[in-house]
Order: structure tokens, then C-alpha cells, then sequence
């Protein structure tokens, strides 16, 4: 695989369609929806995520908190690419992000232009910096808001130019499950975090409780979807979701560590998905 795919973390992805897909459906509930409004939305989104994800490889490879790991290499640890070349490619990947969603601004409204600097810089200093927030266990509320809150109803936003409360409720479900994506990841590096000093949420919870959370946040996702039935009786499609659920909840029940955490992440991807999915096919067959 090239390694600047590899380094895009292509099954981190997920995480930023669902918001813009769960967002834009509910437009179309509310009376329509404009589909190149959208998909710059997801662009923007994609772009965010891959940003993110290069800014992360950069920042922990500099720091030296990759060197040991258990999840896939990273390129800055790895030797893979120099330091420069990640961090040229993180600035480059967001600066693209900018470039569209000013375009994107321009099309709806100038209230847009400093959320999208919130996140660019949120994006950064996630690991970057002096003082990383990823280090003292505020990660996962940078995934909550941004990838969350702030993708789902954003996009319902550029393209209604109004906030209708149903695209609050499924950005908190869609934040939950992308928050169960970074806590399984987290509760996977537990001692390897432990030793160069990186106090991830997971880290201050420690292992059980970490678990335990884990599991509110796939639950309390699934959740949201459903509450949805109350103004549409589709989305009880959301229910499906449980099916995917039962096995990386069994897993972290049975203590699953290391490696076997690797498996969990891929499967809680799943669930995000079919969450999206469902979601997509209840307000298509609803409306």
C-alpha cells in the first residue's frame, strides 16, 4: 500500500462521511436538500479527517510517543517519511479543507468561517504544540464536537442555512459512536501511552472504567438514532445496529487487549456505518 495512504488511515473515513450523510438526509425530511452543498460538506469533512490524522502521525512521531505501539505503523515512527514531508502533508491537506470550505461559506453564510477555523486549529493542536489537549484526555471531546456535533449539524446547516433539532439529536449519536471509535484505540495503548506520558482519558480511567464508558458510548449512540422514531418511524432501522454491536461488546465485556482491540476498532467502524445507513434509508423511505 502507498504509504501516504497508509498514513490517511483509510478505515478512520467513516468517521467523517456518517455526520455528513446522517446531515444531509435529515434535509431531506425537512423539505429537500441541495446535493453540491453536500458534497462539499464531505469533501471538507474527508479532508478534516485526513489532516487530522497526518497532524497526529507528525506531532507523536516528533515526540517519539509511536516508537512503541501495537496498532498499524505510523510513517514518522516507522522511518517510513520524514517528519517534514508529514507535516507538510498534514498543512497541505488542511489548507485544501479551508479553500472549500470558504467556498462553501460564501455559498451559505460567513457564521461558517469561524467554526472552520475552530476546527482547523482543534485539528492541530489535537497532538500539537506545547501543550496537546490529546495528552491530557480531552481528545474525545475534540471527536465529539468536530466529528459529531459540529459535521452533522454543519452540514445540515450549509445546506438549509437553519438548525432543525432532529440534526441535534443524531449529532450526539453520531459523536458518541465516533467517540467509541477513539476510546477503543485509547484503551488499546494503555501501556504504551502510560510509559511516555500521554494521559489520554482512557489512561485517567484506567482500564475497567474505560470498558465501561466504551460501552455507554455505543448504547447511548444507538439510542439517539432510535429517539428519532418519535417525529419518524423509520428510524427504528437504527436497531439494526445492535447486530454489528454484539460482538465487539462481548469482546471488551471479556477483556479483549492489545491486538484484539484492533479487531474491536474495525468492528465498531462497522456500526457507525450501518448507523449512517440506516439512518440514510430511514429518512429516504419516511419523508
Amino acid at each position: 500500500m502507498n504509504k501516504w495512504i497508509l498514513g490517511a488511515r483509510p478505515r478512520t473515513l467513516p468517521a467523517a462521511v456518517v455526520p455528513v450523510v446522517v446531515g444531509a438526509v435529515i434535509c431531506i425530511g425537512e423539505g429537500g436538500a441541495q446535493w453540491s452543498r453536500a458534497g462539499l460538506a464531505l469533501v471538507v469533512s474527508l479532508l478534516l479527517q485526513i489532516g487530522v490524522n497526518f497532524a497526529n502521525d507528525y506531532s507523536d512521531g516528533v515526540r517519539g510517543t509511536d516508537e512503541v505501539r501495537v496498532g498499524p505503523a505510523r510513517l514518522v515512527a516507522s522511518g517510513m517519511a520524514t517528519p517534514r514531508s508529514v507535516k507538510r502533508a498534514a498543512f497541505l491537506t488542511f489548507g485544501l479543507a479551508a479553500a472549500i470550505g470558504l467556498v462553501l461559506a460564501f455559498m451559505t453564510s460567513l457564521f461558517v468561517l469561524p467554526v472552520g477555523v475552530a476546527a482547523l486549529l482543534a485539528g492541530w493542536f489535537y497532538t500539537g504544540g506545547k501543550n496537546p489537549y490529546g495528552y491530557i484526555g480531552l481528545g474525545e471531546v475534540f471527536v465529539f464536537v468536530f466529528f459529531g456535533l459540529v459535521a452533522t449539524v454543519g452540514t445540515t446547516f450549509v445546506i438549509l442555512e437553519r438548525i432543525p433539532s432532529m440534526a441535534w439529536l443524531q449529532g450526539v449519536g453520531v459523536g458518541l459512536l465516533a467517540c467509541a471509535l477513539l476510546v477503543i484505540n485509547n484503551l488499546r495503548d494503555i501501556p504504551t501511552d502510560r510509559l511516555v506520558g500521554k494521559r489520554t482519558l482512557a489512561v485517567r480511567l484506567g482500564d475497567e472504567r474505560t470498558r465501561v464508558l466504551y460501552q455507554f458510548m455505543v448504547w447511548g449512540g444507538v439510542a439517539c438514532g432510535v429517539f428519532a422514531a418519535v417525529s419518524n418511524p423509520w428510524s427504528l432501522l437504527v436497531l439494526m445496529c445492535v447486530i454489528p454491536a454484539i460482538a465487539p461488546l462481548k469482546m471488551v465485556r471479556s477483556g479483549a487487549i492489545e491486538r484484539e482491540l484492533i479487531a474491536v476498532l474495525g468492528l465498531t467502524g462497522r456500526v457507525q456505518i450501518v448507523f449512517g445507513l440506516s439512518t440514510l434509508i430511514a429518512f429516504l423511505v419516511g419523508r
